[in-house]
């Protein structure tokens, strides 16, 4: 079921919302910033996601192909959310980071299915062979 889900990042400074059923999935990537910040995250739709405050206060950081915007509060440094454009999962894509999730219930937290992606390879829509690292 869809919900909305009020986030931020830790100093307060960036605050958003986002409509999404994480019962749907959420995702866990092996890419090289994925693993390094040990990203738990679930993908909506641009549509489905407002940034309430804070946009000054991101600061945007890329790399390889700049499929993604790899953003992250310049106060604090939490990275609540990115966005970004790959075809093969579906194109415009926002990436909320669970763990930035003001308001959400433990218990959907574990019950929410979490997908592997294999994004070392850019192979997002496959699993990697080893997920129990990410």
């Amino acid at each position: 079921m869809i919900k909305t889900y009020r986030g931020s990042c830790h100093c307060g400074k960036v605050h958003f919302e986002a409509d999404m059923d994480l019962a749907a999935g959420t995702a866990r990537c092996n890419c090289s910033i994925c693993s390094k910040r040990r990203s738990w995250n679930a993908l909506v739709k641009p549509a489905q996601f407002r940034l309430l405050s804070g946009e000054d206060a991101m600061t945007d950081y890329g790399f390889g192909t700049m499929q993604g915007h790899h953003l992250f509060c310049s106060t604090c440094g939490c990275a609540p959310f990115s966005q970004g454009h790959v075809e093969a999962i579906g194109g415009d894509f926002v990436a909320i980071q669970i763990g930035c999730l003001d308001d959400v219930d433990p218990n959907e937290l574990a019950a929410a299915p979490v997908n592997y992606g294999n994004g070392r390879d850019n192979r997002w829509w496959e699993p990697p062979a080893i997920t129990s690292y990410i």
